[in-house]
């Protein structure tokens, strides 16, 4: 079963993706079930509910979906919490040990974006980079959780994430700050499906990505330092993880903070897919902003090389 939210922006249908009696797939209309995929539902054993009703026959088949846009499979998280340098060898390219301890930040939850919508690179970005990492959708409030064994009850399923970062707002330097490189809008593409923890091997999933169809990363969660179980229990010592929040587990190596590939571009085209979870695809513009007087006065080449252009043209 793969649960997904179809449908333009705000106004998304919940659907649930199954095998049909013809041995297809077919997309089936939930809203009987729930308005929206969100916290509430999931704390309400949605999943469960959902299986029932598949199983009653009682869904509508939803006509036309194969049309519909792609929406995040999960409404506006509370809180995404993101774990850093979980793959020994991220960390490597990124020149820093591997952690003892796993590194956790925050994203803002307006970050969230549809699996396959436009992109936006900032205006004054030279560094914009992708990663691909599985998330954990978490389905139940958890604190201060006794053991990892205990932290995959509260675990209801899983999606493919891209973590975009700023790497020159991020890293250490002009103010460098991880919150600065990782609140961009629209920088963490969620999707295309939810899928129940209990149908998903989260420790062995193959996770990809491409830029412009070349392979960056190819790796599995097998190499997580710190898994799945460890995670979660690590992140309800410090926090209170409430129904519909979503942690981001890492990226495996291949970045272009390795400097082994190009930051991303106007007009480039990433792919990313998790075994099991879908495939995402995005397509990279750059924001415009607006030439205002201040911002022309006060233009910064580093930060708005398309000001600075437009008014070396002018003189």
């Amino acid at each position: 079963m793969k649960i997904a939210r179809l449908g333009p922006v705000g106004h998304e249908i919940p659907v649930v993706y199954a095998s049909a009696v013809d041995g297809g797939e077919k997309a089936y209309d939930a809203s009987s079930i729930t308005s929206d995929i969100d916290g509430a539902f999931l704390a309400a054993d949605g999943v469960s509910r959902l299986r029932s009703a598949l199983a009653a026959g009682t869904l509508p088949v939803l006509p036309g979906a194969a049309s519909l846009r792609i929406g995040t499979p999960l409404a506006r998280p509370s809180n995404v919490i993101c774990i850093g340098m979980n793959y020994a060898a991220h960390a490597a390219e990124s020149g820093s040990a591997a952690p003892e301890t796993p590194v956790v930040f925050l994203k803002p939850s307006n970050t969230v974006a549809g699996p396959c919508d436009d992109a936006p690179i900032p205006p004054g970005s030279r560094k914009y980079d992708w990663e691909v990492e599985l998330g954990i959708v978490i389905g139940r409030e958890a604190s201060y959780l006794d053991t990892p064994a205990e932290a995959m009850a509260a675990v209801a399923g899983y999606l493919v994430a891209n973590d975009l970062s700023e790497r020159e707002y991020q890293l250490p330097g002009a103010a460098g700050q991880w919150t600065k490189g990782k609140s961009l809008p629209k920088s963490t593409p969620l999707g295309p499906w939810l899928v129940p923890a209990d149908e998903v091997d989260a420790g062995n999933l193959r996770l990809r990505s491409w830029v412009n169809g070349e392979e960056r990363q190819d790796s599995n969660t097998a190499d997580l330092i710190f898994d799945v179980a460890t995670v979660v229990h690590h992140v309800s010592q410090y926090m209170l993880l409430e129904p519909g929040d979503v942690i981001l587990t890492g990226t495996p190596e291949g970045v272009a903070l390795s400097s082994r590939y190009p930051y991303l571009q106007e007009g480039d085209v990433v792919d990313l897919e998790i075994e099991g979870l879908g495939r995402q695809r995005q397509t990279y513009v750059r924001t415009r902003v607006p030439l205002s007087p201040a911002r022309v006065e006060a233009a910064d080449p580093h930060r708005y090389p398309e000001v600075a252009t437009s008014t070396s043209k002018e003189a």
